[in-house]
This record gives C-alpha cells, structure tokens and sequence, in this order.
C-alpha cells in the first residue's frame, strides 16, 4: 500500500539567557530564559492510516520507540482526543541531538500541531500547550511559535518582539543529557528576579548551566574559549551548542573562518514565527 506524506518543519530554539532560581519539589528547576527560533529544522513526514496505532519509520538507534518524544506525542493526542484512526511518522533529522536546541521537543510540538490538522480534532492552542507541557519544559515554546521569555520550568511564556539576528553555532561531538546537567552540585540556584531588558542584552546574559558542563566537556569549553573571543558568545540550554549573536551575516561568516576546530559549524538565522503558523492556517 501506498502512502500519501506530508511534511511538517520543527526548528531548533536558542536560549539566549538562562538562570536557575531553584529546585522544585518535583525534581524540576524553576528559570527564566529567554528563547529564540531558528532556521536549523528538521522535518517531520506524517502519513494517515486507517489502522488504530501509530507507526515510527526507521527509529533512531538506542532509543525505543515508546520512549520517542515524536512517539509519545502521537500517542498523547490520540488518547486525549479518542481518535481511531492512526499514522506513519519519519523524522529527518538536521538537529544535533544532546546539543541544547530543543529538536527533540520541537519534533514533539510539530507533530501534536500536525496531527491536530490532519486529523481534524480541532484542539485549540491553549489545549495543545496543555499537552506540550506534560511531554517536556521545552515543548510549549514550540506550540506558542514565537520567541518568547519563559519562567516557571519553562512554560510560563511571554511572546518578544526579538530583532533581525544572525547566530554562528559550534557543535562540538557531545551528547550531553539534560537530567544530569541539572542535577549537578556545582549548579548555582540562586539567580535573582528577571528584568526582560536587561535580558535582551548580549552583554548581560548568562547560562548558569554553563560552568558545570564546561567543567566536565573540554571540547565545549574550547568551543566557547574560541567563541568568547569574538564576543559575548553563551550555550544554548544544557549544551553542548554554543553560539554567538551577530547583527550580519557577513560578519558570522567571517568570524566562522575563524573558529574552525572540533566542531560542526551552523550559520543560521533568527525567526520571528514558528515557520508552521502559516502552513497550518490554510
């Protein structure tokens, strides 16, 4: 039998500051961040299916299908809407894994917002952030599909108006799990109120993740010596992608010739919206 796909975009997310208040009594951290769409996407391939289950094509390697953030996604909206139907979903992945973009929750995200489109539950948005939240901090960003300031564990999210920017990212070979970034005992917990403004300045913003990874990643800390010369240059989330913000792409070009060492490099650029707002209006 023959399939019909379509194809849906998940971009990765910056965090262009990122402070830890505390730990909560759940085991999450209270934050404030400030996050940043960018045109580093993958893509997510659905096709319907008339049998009742949800099948993942070629599943990445060490990672069950069950424990697919795609997978549970899938599965998610189809048990909340009670839909009988099912679907084929191949993920092409452009994203590093374990590098602190978010492409795992923004797979997740594309593929609630997908499915609630092709199969017609008509979920509002306020319910898909409902959904997005139980399946990680970083999945509601997605769904809200703009840059935003996030506090609470990250789903507490106030929309930015965020300027025209190029970001020159250096992915060093490191996959790095958030869950033991966090648990550190070297994390500080302790950051102060936020002030948006201030938070919109490259010079004032910080990753409080940073000094724990680069601690226990020397290939991250020589991403980022390498960077800081240039500028103000931050990790994104928990690692291991470290980026500096440039006003012109001219100028991340000739800083990337620069920077070459044990790295991936990524030129991209900052969105304004999630590139799905206007697919999923027509």
């Amino acid at each position: 039998m023959s399939y019909q796909f379509h194809s849906f975009v998940a971009p990765a997310k910056l965090n262009l500051t990122l402070s830890i208040l505390d730990r909560r009594l759940d085991g999450y951290h209270n934050l404030y961040t400030v996050f940043r769409l960018i045109d580093l996407v993958d893509q997510i391939n659905i096709a319907l299916s008339d049998q009742n289950d949800i099948t993942l094509l070629e599943p990445f390697d060490g990672i069950l299908p069950h424990e697919n953030l795609v997978y549970r996604a899938a599965h998610l909206i189809k048990q909340v809407t009670g839909y009988q139907k099912g679907a084929l979903i191949h993920i092409k992945k452009n994203i590093p894994i374990g590098a602190g973009l978010g492409g795992g929750s923004s797979d997740a995200a594309t593929t609630l917002m997908a499915l609630n489109k092709l199969w017609k539950t008509q979920l509002s948005k306020n319910q898909l952030m409902r959904l997005a939240v139980s399946l990680g901090a970083d999945v509601p960003i997605f769904i809200l599909g703009k840059n935003a300031f996030g506090s609470g564990i990250g789903e507490k999210l106030v929309a930015l108006d965020l300027p025209k920017r190029w970001y020159l990212l250096l992915h060093p070979p490191v996959h790095i799990a958030t869950g033991d970034v966090f648990s550190g005992l070297e994390l500080t917990r302790s950051a102060p109120p936020a002030i948006i403004p201030a938070l919109l300045n490259p010079n004032l913003r910080v990753n409080d993740l940073e000094p724990v990874v680069r601690k226990k990643f020397a290939l991250v800390d020589q991403a980022m010596r390498a960077l800081t010369k240039h500028g103000p240059a931050r990790m994104s989330g928990s690692g291991s992608c470290v980026f500096l913000e440039c006003t012109y792409k001219k100028d991340a070009q000739h800083i990337a010739k620069q920077c070459v060492g044990r790295w991936d490099q990524y030129l991209v650029r900052g969105l304004m919206q999630h590139p799905l707002v206007t697919q999923l209006e027509k």
